[in-house]
């Protein structure tokens, strides 16, 4: 290579290498994003898309100079496991992380999305919810990738340095499930003029805490209002991308945490300034819908591609704004576990109008007790109105435990109250959702299919993580589980001989399902009582289903002597105190058997006992 050849590849470099650090101009300047996130509230909060209990018209301000959203949905719907697959663009249930506060750690190659914007320059700010649900190895923490992190909103970008772009969340939580909470108050609305779902009994209380809750939200719509203002006073407006949506649906119960239409269908609205207008959705025009199935996990991988971030193979959605548009999804994948201290497991698979639930803790009813839920009135009064007998097909369903399947058609049914699993005329659809869950269960390691103690039991011996242990088939054959687990569901006493066999299995894995398709046959599965009486000694989950399985065959005496010892010696068994407040009115003699000493001072066995004790006494 001659001389001058050589300078001027070394030019040609450093002019790449000066890129990265100079202020962009013109087309090429790269746009700042302002993510509003409200707590809390699904699309029935939102006056744009037809909410009757609440205005919101700085949110509808920006639906008409930007696009809305018709079919937005959370993967999560509850905020820490949300905000995992966020952070890290990917399904909890591929990490471990879709149980609430679990944190498990996942690998240190995962990228998180405001690492990817660090690194070509952008001002990173988020004010202020950072509960990522996970942590990663030797330290390594999402939280560390902010610029900033606090409060300060108004001054967020003040802080950059000139001509750097700025990629801000704003999280307000006027809208959050503890606004409903307390008595009326000066911002709350009519409780006449409220229009309840239709799984809620019309009741004093419910009218009330929709009211109160339909105040915080306009609250929440007026503190959008603030954040646009500040854009336009600090002549940012024309330069920032707004996107706004829920963390996910609310928020009353039977909404958040639950994967019905109310819990997981969110708004979504993005208004892009026109400089920008190559990043429109394909065809759209400001003050358009947009009916294009977008899910939770496809936001980080679109936020990175609008700013042209590196993405890297850990980001598992579709891009759907901007010139690296991705094929719209036919399906949307939703996912549940434990919340707070109550155990579940659910999975959803729809598309815009159809949506199959399959239940794999079906023994579970939706209602069952939840300290914080529990905290608004509406719910302990709709329990109360349920236990006095006044509640019907309807609005009672709650409080009772489930199928193990469901399928709705959300046009109809939008409150998902008309569970049609049954109906020959959509066999073909439930049947193609079913194929699909399958597939995407396989395509991102469904965790799940292994109950939660039992998981931490079993990567602590292994020394690994969640991600890297469903990965491996020898140590998580998946697609065996998922057959086995369908076939414990099916609740079919011609399954009663393998699920016996299967208590003797030597996975772990195998045994717990073999236990819950027992469960679930009830007095169907009297044979197996010997064997489930042998299914006591072993541990993480299985001993406390085993003994209910038990119970419900029909040797209730054995059942609960053990329940009785077991609790009153391992008073932290969180298994066995979801159980005992499943079985109702059956747990109450057990509960009042426990010495008083050996009762935690709170916690969900000490809440489980007061209730007991409180239906008792009428």
């Amino acid at each position: 290579m001659n001389a001058k050849h050589h300078l001027s590849s070394k030019l040609a470099f450093l002019s790449l290498v000066l890129a990265g650090f100079l202020p962009l101009s013109g087309k090429d300047k790269k746009p700042n994003v302002l993510w509003i996130t409200s707590e809390d509230n699904s699309i029935e909060w939102v006056g744009c898309y037809g909410a009757k209990n609440a205005k919101t018209p700085h949110i509808d301000q920006l639906a008409k100079e930007g696009f809305r959203y018709l079919y937005c949905f959370d993967n999560g719907a509850v905020c820490a496991p949300t905000r995992s697959s966020w952070i890290t663009g990917m399904h909890a249930i591929s990490n471990g992380t879709q149980p609430m506060r679990s944190g498990f750690e996942i690998p240190g190659f995962i990228r998180f999305y405001n690492e990817q914007l660090q690194k070509i320059g952008y001002f990173t700010s988020n004010c202020s919810k950072t509960d990522y649900n996970l942590r990663g190895p030797n330290g390594r923490n999402p939280k560390d990738f902010w610029n900033y992190s606090g409060g300060d909103y108004a001054g967020t970008w003040k802080k950059r340095k000139d001509g750097q772009p700025f990629f801000t969340v704003f999280n307000i939580g006027h809208s959050h499930e503890s606004r409903a909470f307390g008595p009326l108050s000066k911002e709350s609305k009519n409780p006449a003029k409220m229009i309840l779902a239709p799984y809620h009994p019309d009741i004093p209380e419910m009218r009330e805490t929709y009211a109160k809750y339909g105040g915080a939200v306009e609250n929440m719509d007026r503190t959008v209002g603030e954040a646009v203002q500040r854009l336009k006073d600090d002549g940012l407006y024309e330069d920032t991308i707004i996107i706004y949506n829920s963390d996910h649906g609310g928020v009353l119960a039977r909404s958040k945490r639950f994967l019905y239409s109310s819990g997981i269908h969110c708004p979504l609205i993005v208004r892009i300034p026109k400089k920008w207008k190559h990043l429109y959705p394909q065809g759209g025009k400001p003050g358009s819908t947009v009916d294009r199935i977008v899910s939770f996990i496809d936001m980080p991988k679109t936020w990175l591609s609008l700013t042209g971030a590196e993405i890297t193979k850990n980001f598992q959605g579709r891009i759907f704004l901007g010139p690296q548009t991705e094929p719209a999804p036919k399906y949307h994948f939703s996912w549940r576990e434990r919340a707070d201290e109550r155990f579940d497991n659910v999975r959803v698979m729809r598309d815009e109008q159809f949506a199959y639930h399959k239940n794999y803790a079906p023994f579970a009813p939706n209602g069952q007790f939840l300290a914080y839920m529990h905290k608004m009135k509406a719910t302990g009064a709709w329990e109360r109105h349920h236990q006095a007998g006044r509640t019907d097909a309807v609005t009672g369903r709650f409080f009772e435990p489930r199928p193990s399947e469901e399928f709705y058609d959300n046009f109809k049914d939008f409150h998902n109250v008309d569970n049609q699993i049954d109906d020959p005329l959509h066999q073909a659809k439930i049947k193609e959702l079913k194929k699909e869950l399958r597939r995407q269960q396989l395509k991102y390691f469904d965790s799940g299919l292994i109950p939660e103690e039992m998981r931490n039991r079993m990567i602590k011996e292994k020394n690994t993580t969640v991600y890297a242990f469903v990965r491996d088939p020898e140590l998580y054959p998946l697609a065996k589980y998922l057959d086995y687990a369908d076939l414990a569901l099916t609740r079919e006493t011609e399954n009663l001989k393998t699920l016996t066999r299967g208590l003797k299995a030597k996975d772990p894995v195998m045994r717990y399902w073999s236990v819950i398709g027992l469960l679930l046959l009830e007095k169907g599965a009297k044979s197996a009582i010997p064997s489930l009486k042998n299914a006591l000694d072993d541990q993480d989950e299985i001993p406390p289903l085993a003994a209910w399985a038990i119970y419900k065959a029909g040797d209730k005496a054995f059942a609960e002597k053990w329940m009785l010892d077991t609790i009153t010696n391992d008073p932290g068994n969180k298994m066995l105190a979801n159980v005992l407040d499943w079985m109702d009115e059956g747990s109450f003699s057990i509960l009042s058997r426990i010495p008083r000493g050996k009762l935690p001072k709170k916690g969900l066995l000490k809440d489980v006992a007061n209730r007991a004790e409180a239906r008792k006494k009428g």
